[in-house]
C-alpha cells in the first residue's frame, strides 16, 4: 500500500525565498551606507589631508586679481575649485554685511569650511602673492598720520619757513596786481602733478597780470619751485609760502581756537587734517588780503576780474529757484568782508574734525543761509551752479571720456559750447576724478586745451 506524500515534506522549499528577499531589501541600504562612507572620507580628505599636500598654482589664477576666484585658484587645483563652486549658499548676517575678503568664503560655507578656506588661502612662504588690501590701507593710514603730524607743527609753532610768510606775501603784492589769487596745497608734494599745473595755465591764460600766492608747506621747497619754474621763467607773478596760521588768524574769531589747539584742548578728529586746515586757511587769506580763492582743481574758462564778493552755489532748489547748497572751491571777497568774518567765527565755534564737509561747503552754506535772513543788507552775490559747478560730481567722469562715434562727437561739441558759454570755470571734483585720465577729444581735454598757456609745450614731461 502506497502511502501518500506528507504535505510537510514541501515546507522547507517554501521558506527558501525569505533570505533572498531580505538580502534584496538590504542591498539598497548597504549601497547608501557605502555612499555615505565615501562622501565622508572624501570630505575628510578635503578638510584634513589637502591642506598638507603641496599646492599647485595656476598661471591663470596667479595673474588674476580682484575676483573671488583668485583667493581659491592660487592655492588649489581645478577639482577643489569645482568643489567650492558647488557648495550650497548659507549666508550668515555677519558675513552678509562684511566687506572684507573673508566674505567671499563665509557667505557660502559653514564655520568649519570657513576655517578651511582661511587656512588654504594663507600662502606658504615664499609664494608670489599680490599685496593685501589691508597692507595698502595700513600704509595709507601711516602716511596720513605722518602728514597730520607735520601739519600739526604748523599750528603749534613757527618754523623758519612760516616766519618768511608775511614778507613773501608782501613782496608778491608790493606792485599792483590786476587780480590777487590764492590757492592752498596741504597735500604731499608728489600729488601736485600735471593736472594742477594745467589749472595754473588756465588761470594765467586769462589773467596774465594777476598775482598768485600758493600757501603750502610742501610746495615751499626746491621740488615745489622746480615744478613752477616754467611760470617763473616766463615772468608770471607767482609765489609759494608756508602758511603762518598765527599771523593769519591774529585778530580773527579763530585766534582763540588756535590757542586752544596749541594747548591740546581741541580734538582734531578723524578727517585728514589738511582738508580742515585748508578750509580755514582760504578764509584767513581772503579776510587778510582780499582777492580770489580757487581750489587747485578748478579750470578757469574766462576772466574773473569783474566778480566781487561772490560765492558759487553747488545746488539749487528746483521748486523755488533759490540756492540750496554753496561751495567754497571758488570765493571772491574784499579784504575784511563781514561774511568771511562770520565764516571764520563759525569755523571756530562749530569745528568738528570728524564730519566731512562740515567745516567747508556745509559751513559756508549754513552761515550764508542764516545771514541772508538776519542781515538782508549784507552785500554778497550767490552765482548759480553753472558758474563754477556745471557738472554734478557724480557725473564728472563722463567728461573725461573721448567720443566713440559721430553722435559722441556732437555731444562733446555741444557740451563744450554750453560750458564755455555759461561758466567762469569748471570744478573737476578731484575727490572723484583724480585717477581719471583726460582722454584726447573729451570735454575736459578740449576745455583745458582751449585755456592752455604753454600749448604744445614739453614742460610737463616727467612732472607726474
Amino acid at each position: 500500500m502506497v502511502t501518500p506524500a506528507s504535505p510537510t515534506t514541501t515546507l522547507p522549499a517554501a521558506r527558501k525565498p525569505l533570505p533572498l528577499l531580505l538580502f534584496s531589501l538590504s542591498l539598497p541600504a548597504l549601497l547608501l551606507l557605502l555612499s555615505l562612507v565615501f562622501l565622508l572620507s572624501h570630505t575628510t580628505f578635503s578638510l584634513l589631508i589637502c591642506p598638507l599636500l603641496p599646492r599647485m598654482s595656476s598661471t591663470r589664477n596667479a595673474t588674476s586679481a580682484g575676483s573671488s576666484g583668485t583667493h581659491l585658484g592660487v592655492s588649489m587645483d581645478k577639482t577643489l575649485q569645482v568643489f567650492h563652486a558647488t557648495m550650497p549658499t548659507t549666508p550668515s548676517r555677519r558675513n552678509a554685511t562684511s566687506s572684507s575678503s573673508s566674505t567671499s568664503f563665509g557667505v557660502s560655507a559653514d564655520r568649519t569650511l570657513q576655517t578651511f578656506h582661511a587656512f588654504a588661502a594663507a600662502p606658504p612662504p615664499p609664494p608670489a602673492w599680490p599685496a593685501a588690501p589691508s597692507v595698502t590701507k595700513s600704509s595709507r593710514k601711516k602716511a596720513s598720520a605722518k602728514r597730520n603730524k607735520s601739519l600739526l607743527k604748523l599750528l603749534l609753532r613757527k618754523t623758519p619757513q612760516t616766519r618768511q610768510f608775511a614778507a613773501c606775501t608782501d613782496e608778491l603784492f608790493a606792485a599792483p596786481c590786476t587780480d590777487r589769487f590764492f590757492m592752498t596745497w596741504l597735500s604731499p608734494l608728489e600729488q601736485f602733478g600735471r593736472r594742477e599745473l594745467l589749472v595754473l595755465e588756465s588761470l594765467f591764460r586769462w589773467h596774465r597780470d594777476g598775482c598768485l600766492l600758493v600757501a603750502s608747506d610742501t610746495m615751499d621747497s626746491t621740488g615745489g619751485r622746480d615744478k613752477l619754474r616754467p611760470f617763473l621763467e616766463r615772468g608770471f607773478r607767482l609765489a609759494v609760502a608756508s602758511p603762518d596760521f598765527a599771523y593769519l588768524l591774529n585778530g580773527t574769531p579763530a585766534e582763540a581756537w588756535l590757542g586752544a589747539v596749541q594747548r591740546g584742548r581741541v580734538s582734531l578728529g578723524s578727517i585728514p587734517l589738511g582738508q580742515n586746515l585748508s578750509n580755514l586757511l582760504r578764509l584767513a587769506l581772503l579776510y587778510r588780503y582780499g582777492g580770489i580763492y580757487l581750489d587747485a582743481d578748478v579750470v578757469v574758462l574766462r576772466p574773473l576780474s569783474e566778480l566781487r564778493n561772490t560765492i558759487g552755489a553747488q545746488a539749487m532748489n528746483d521748486a523755488t529757484g533759490d540756492w540750496r547748497r554753496l561751495n567754497n572751491a571758488v570765493m571772491v571777497f574784499d579784504r575784511a568782508h563781514q561774511l568771511v568774518h562770520e565764516f571764520i567765527a563759525e569755523f571756530a565755534a562749530a569745528f568738528d574734525g570728524s564730519k566731512w564737509g562740515h567745516n567747508g561747503p556745509y559751513l559756508v552754506s549754513r552761515v550764508a543761509a542764516r545771514l541772508r535772513h538776519l542781515s538782508p543788507g549784507l552785500a554778497f552775490t550767490v552765482l548759480p551752479p553753472r558758474a563754477f559747478y556745471p557738472v554734478h560730481w557724480s557725473k564728472i567722469g563722463g567728461l573725461f571720456v573721448a567720443p566713440k562715434d559721430r553722435k559722441g562727437e556732437r555731444w562733446v561739441k555741444a557740451k563744450v559750447e554750453n560750458i564755455k558759454g555759461q561758466s567762469f570755470g569748471i570744478h573737476l571734483w578731484n575727490r572723484e576724478s583724480s585717477r581719471m585720465e583726460m582722454e584726447v577729444g573729451s570735454v575736459i581735454e578740449t576745455l583745458i586745451s582751449d585755456s592752455c598757456l604753454f600749448c604744445n609745450s614739453s614742460m610737463f614731461v616727467n612732472q607726474g
